[in-house]
């Protein structure tokens, strides 16, 4: 796709998430949420775009959207910090359930089974920094998932 048609395609995308979120009574955020870029990633709960890598880091930017939440998961290779700038986060972390909210963040290392979820009325918004010796996405074992990849 050429990337003006890409830029279209992402404005539309965005103005029928904003038009879906005011049909459910859920305030639009007051900017795009992302710009159109190869470094976004599109899921079902909303998308990430990696703002940085390094040889045993990487840094993500996380948008999930009311509602919604990611798979029940847990890394082999990697532990993740995730810090929230906006919204509030329920985190589930080998099974224990907490919030967070703005300007908090929780560590989760290797190996903990963990799940971040939007119970809010606004997109939430996190840092993850993760380091490791390998970053690669495979590195994810799903082991409950509203979207079917489980």
């Amino acid at each position: 796709m050429e990337a003006d048609a890409k830029d279209r395609f992402a404005i539309v995308e965005q103005l029928g998430r904003d038009a879906a979120l005011a049909e459910r009574g859920i305030a639009a955020p007051a900017e795009p949420l992302a710009p159109a870029s190869a470094r976004q990633h599109t899921r079902p709960w909303g998308f990430y775009e990696s703002l940085s890598n390094g040889g045993r880091f990487q840094v993500k930017r996380i948008v999930v959207m009311p509602g919604q939440q990611l798979s029940l998961q847990k890394h082999f290779h990697r532990s993740e910090h995730w810090v929230v700038v906006e919204g509030t986060a329920a985190v589930t972390r080998d099974g224990l359930s907490l919030m967070l909210g703005e300007n908090e963040c929780i560590y989760l290392p290797a190996g903990c089974v963990h799940r971040l979820e939007n119970p809010g009325r606004i997109p939430l918004t996190i840092i993850e920094v993760q380091t490791g010796a390998y970053l690669g996405e495979d590195d994810i074992v799903r082991l409950e998932d509203n979207y079917g990849r489980a």
